[in-house]
């Protein structure tokens, strides 16, 4: 897995395997993730959204402890695939960065708890599934203006963003961190500490490859 310029989001590059019957590939390693972030992931959830183009899902977060950490990837279509710091404090907050996913690539990317998620569909019947390490509460889940202008996220020009009522009138990161919504870095550089400290070593052994 290949880290991000944002501490805690990382990107899946598969190698795919073409022959006479069509592709494989193996889109999430357990051992591969536990490598780089330190920890398995607990998987508490799994979600799958159909989406048409030009629809824009997030910026969405958690309270941490526990957050909710995603591994998402797009089986059909193609989507712009965004993390946010939104983590109050960090190094890097405010900083995001987009990687296309899609039916082609097949990239992946997973991101740690506290930080911010949003996707674009660029096509219609954008297909993603997403690996959660816990399962939906509403009361700690919350979520940022995808069109803040502070933070700048460079959206598709030439595509119209379709928000739900929820997402349009979500606040911006600033009126966000005024209503002490933010996840605190501190707290989330502790929670990472506490996963990685009760991690058993086999959790980060590299494994064989699978069987094709």
């Amino acid at each position: 897995m290949r880290q991000l310029s944002i501490p805690g989001a990382w990107v899946h590059e598969p190698e795919i395997l073409p022959d006479s019957r069509g592709t494989f590939h193996e889109w999430f390693r357990a051992s591969d993730l536990g490598e780089a972030a330190g920890h398995p992931l607990g998987l508490a959830q799994a979600n799958f959204s159909v989406s048409r183009r030009g629809t824009l899902r997030g910026i969405h977060f958690a309270d941490v402890p526990p957050g909710q950490a995603k591994y998402v990837k797009c089986v059909r279509g193609a989507v712009l695939d965004v993390i946010v710091d939104v983590r109050a404090g960090s190094p890097t907050y405010k900083r995001w960065e987009g990687v296309r996913l899609d039916d082609t690539d097949h990239r992946a990317v997973y991101l740690a708890e506290g930080l911010g998620h949003a996707f674009m569909a660029l096509t219609d019947d954008a297909c993603v599934l997403y690996l959660c390490s816990e399962g939906y509460a509403p009361g700690r889940e919350h979520g940022i203006d995808p069109l803040d202008a502070e933070l700048g996220i460079a959206w598709p020009a030439e595509i119209a963003p379709l928000l739900s009522g929820k997402d349009a009138g979500a606040p911006s990161l600033a009126e966000a961190e005024q209503q002490g919504l933010l996840p605190s870095y501190a707290e989330c550089e502790a929670y990472y500490a506490r996963l990685r400290a009760a991690a058993p070593p086999a959790a980060r052994r590299p494994l064989a490859p699978a069987g094709r």
